[in-house]
This record gives structure tokens, sequence and C-alpha cells, in this order.
């Protein structure tokens, strides 16, 4: 067995513990790293909270010690399209399926002195999975109906970072984490796109295609006074290699980056037993053609699926507020709750084309609690829920038709912490 073959076997069998679907998503990143930051619907750049936390914040490393923080998430995700008028998608609504998966995460960190820390995570960056028992697309420009059945898309991607955190002062901290990422994809049901395809056998049917690259997150957390915490963050690009079983899917002949984002925000002691929590987070979409192309144009050789220009889902920069509040009930229970919104992620042009990713959900509530079961181990536990959201209009790929695309969400997760000296 080649080395080759032995990084792919070992890619999809880190992808498949992963699952699809990533986790409660803003378009398809999640709302945060760690059950407590779960908790607090993501909040949190400037307190940390478990050895996932260089995932929000690398500085926040300093703060954690010695632990080891493991879980697992239960994601139900809800998908659905409605074809609301006649046209090449038949009338009514179609439900994916596959509304079940399983996201486990780890963290480790160790200080190296009172200055000095370093760790290593592995988790989720993202996913999107649909899967319509259907040949959806079966009508569009194909009388013939040579279109299969499912219909729909499964993308997964697992992130490793490598952290590394120092105080500049009692007060100041600053943090470095380069990113491995790997991610997989399939598509199924799509052959009448062939035909505006800069590489038609390159569309869909292709079984799962993998992609790894690298990327940088840096942080900064700062004490003002003996209430208020300050931080923020900001991930490079993550430079992905192509996905070349389907460079004629996506736009750049299979490019799919991961997109930057900033986080900046506050952490505020209102009393010793109760902290309130501000964060403000903006993804960049539109850094990445795939994502950001939009497919309201009409099908011509610059936009043909694969090119430079190709269709992509349309969507946008997004900004994403979060508020958290974490009291500490009692020496060894502690309580969470938060929420947040952002802004809608793609327009109404957008939304028929979207059947693929109904990436829809903009407002998000947690609930969490962490339990301290003696001085080496803690349970922790979040729920979170995402809000129904449904996206109507109409697309020229499918002239007059309307329809609309909608999605909700819950997401249970639970880990243990261990502390070691």
């Amino acid at each position: 067995m080649d080395t080759a073959t032995i990084v792919r076997g070992v890619a999809a069998a880190l992808l498949t513990a992963l699952a699809a679907g990533a986790a409660a998503t803003n378009g398809y990143s999640p709302t945060g790293f760690g059950t407590p930051n779960k908790g607090l619907a993501g909040a949190g750049v400037a307190l940390a909270q478990d050895a996932m936390a260089g995932a929000t914040n690398p500085a926040a490393m300093v703060d954690v010690g010695n632990r080891v923080d493991a879980g697992i998430g239960l994601f139900m995700p809800d998908r659905s399209f409605t074809a609301e008028t006649p046209g090449p998608i038949a009338l009514g609504t179609e439900d994916s399926r596959r509304d079940l998966f399983l996201i486990p995460h780890v963290g480790w960190s160790k200080r190296l002195d009172d200055a000095r820390s370093i760790g290593v995570l592995i988790g989720a960056n993202g996913g999107l999975n649909t899967d319509y028992d259907a040949a959806v697309w079966q009508a569009f420009n194909n009388p013939a109906g040579t279109a299969s059945s499912p219909t729909g898309v499964d993308f997964a991607q697992l992130f490793m970072g490598v952290s590394y955190a120092q105080r500049l002062n009692a007060d100041h901290a600053l943090g470095i984490m380069p990113i491995l990422a790997l991610q997989r994809f399939r598509a199924e049901g799509l052959e009448p796109f062939q035909a505006f395809s800069t590489a038609p056998t390159r569309v869909t049917n292709n079984g799962y295609d993998y992609s790894w690259g690298y990327g940088l997150r840096v942080g900064w957390l700062g004490r003002f006074g003996d209430r208020l915490s300050v931080g923020a963050s900001a991930q490079s690009r993550l430079y992905m290699t192509e996905f070349d079983d389907y460079r004629g899917l996506f736009a750049e002949q299979g490019d799919f980056d991961v997109p930057p984002t900033v986080t900046a925000g506050l952490a505020f002691e209102a009393t010793p037993t109760l902290t309130l929590l501000f964060d403000w987070q903006r993804i960049f979409y539109s850094d990445v053609a795939s994502l950001h192309n939009p497919n309201d144009v009409a099908l011509l050789p610059a936009t043909f699926l694969g090119a430079d220009g190709g269709l992509g889902f349309g969507w946008n920069d997004i900004d994403i507020f979060k508020l958290g509040v974490q009291w500490a009930y009692s020496p060894r229970l502690t309580l969470r709750a938060g929420v947040s919104h952002a802004d809608q992620l793609f327009d109404n042009g957008q939304a028929l084309f979207n059947i693929l990713a109904p990436a829809t959900i903009r407002t998000h509530a947690s609930l969490g609690l962490s339990y301290r079961v003696d001085d080496d181990s803690s349970v922790n536990v979040a729920y979170t829920r995402a809000f129904r959201e449904e996206i109507s209009g109409t697309s020229p790929l499918t002239g007059p038709q309307r329809g609309n695309v909608a999605m909700d969400q819950h997401e249970l997760e639970v880990s243990w912490t261990w502390h070691f000296d």
C-alpha cells in the first residue's frame, strides 16, 4: 500500500468520525468551539473556558491551565425546499434525509510556565449536507429526464490547530495558532448541469474527493481593571488544494478555500459570580468565489460551472452579534446562556440554487452548564436551538418559478474535562 493510499484512508476515517453537517451554523461555520463556548452561543473571545479556547482566541489559552477537554455533539438539522409555482422543479416540499450527526472534538492544553502555554485542538470547522430522495433537477434543461436520485451534497471539514500563547505582562497576552485543515466533498444528482460546465465529467456522482490546506489564527487578550477583559482574534483564509473530481462544479477549477474571519469582544464581571459577554464576528464569504459568485446570471461560457466566474451560491459577508451570560451558581456548578444573530447570508435571487445548501439560519439561542465532579474532572453540557429561517425567491435558472429554502437546527453537546499537573 503506497503512502497516498494510506493518507487518503486516514483522511476518510477522520472526516467520517466528524460526520458532515458541522454543528449549529452561521453559513457553514460553527457558532463556537468547545462546550462552554457553545453554551454562550459562541460568545467568549475575551473569556478563556477550556482547551478548545484557541479555536476562538489563541491568546486565551494562557489562562486555560493543564487540561484535556473531549466531547461529542449530537447535531440535528432539518433542511427543506418548496417549489411554490410550476416550473422545472416539481411542485411541493422536499425534506432532506439524514438529519442526525455525531461530531467529536478534543483539546489539550499545557502550561510551560507562568507566562507561556501550548495546546493542540482538533474539531469540526464546518460542513453542509443535503440528501433529497428525488431527482430534483430532472426537468432542468433536460426533457429526457436523465438526472439521478438522490440529489444533494455532503461536505465536511476538519481542523487541527497547534497553539502558543504568551503573557506580555500581568494584563496582556498574545497567541498564535497554525492550522491544518482537511475536507471532503461529494455531489449527486446534478447531471443536468453538466451541459453548463467547463469540465462536464467533473460535476457530479464522482464519489468523495479530499482536499487539505493551511492557515493561521492570531489573538490578543487584555485585562482592564478588576472587571473588564477584552479579546480579539483573526483567522486567515485557509488555502486548500482543489477538489479535482469536482473541478467542473466549483468556481476556479474546484477551488474551495475557507473564508477568513475576525472576532472581537468583551467579558465584564458584573459581580464576583456573574459575567456578561458580547462578541462581534465577521465572516468574509466573499473571499471564496465558489461561495460568493452569484447564480442569478445568464449561463454563458464565462459563468459556466468551474470557470473563474462560474456560478456559486451567492453568499455574502456576514456580521454576527453574540450575547452571553455566565453565572457561577456554586463552587461546583456554573450555568450559561447565550443568543446570537447574523445577517442574511444570501438574497432572494439566490434562493432556489441554494436547495443544495440551505444555509438560512440567522438566530441561535443556547443554554449550558459545567459541573465539577471532583478536583480533577468536570462535565459540561450545552444545548443550542437554531430557529427556522425561510428564504423565498426566483432564479433565472428556473424561469418564473418561485420557491423557498428553509432550515432549523438542534444541537446537544456533552464534554468531559480532566485537569492534570
